[in-house]
């Protein structure tokens, strides 16, 4: 019995070009309204965007004096669950607050 030996190559023909892309990046953008307070905004900036006290206070004056702010930029994913954080602590206290998103 002779032992059996594959044939080998010594070429190995690699043709994989995959272009990866970042995904898209979504901005979160709260709403001003006439009801919900200033106090709220500010915390839920803190806890849901993870801002500190004063980059909260500038985005709740943003919104306040320009109708719209933005919260940050996420993945969709990301995003959705955070304008679903938004909206959910709103309605559980009270306060119309509109929080969206829009891709960048």
């Amino acid at each position: 019995m002779s032992p059996r030996t594959p044939e080998m190559d010594d070429e190995v023909a690699s043709e994989t070009e995959e272009e990866v892309t970042e995904p898209p990046l979504y901005r979160v953008l709260l709403h001003n309204d006439n009801y919900t307070t200033m106090e709220f905004v500010v915390e839920v900036l803190i806890f849901v965007f993870n801002k500190s006290a004063e980059q909260a206070t500038w985005i709740m004056l943003n919104v306040h004096n320009n109708g719209i702010g933005m919260c940050g930029l996420f993945p969709y994913d990301i995003a959705e669950s955070k304008v679903n954080a938004v909206q959910t602590l709103a309605r559980d206290r009270g306060f119309p607050l509109k929080c969206t998103m829009e891709k960048e």
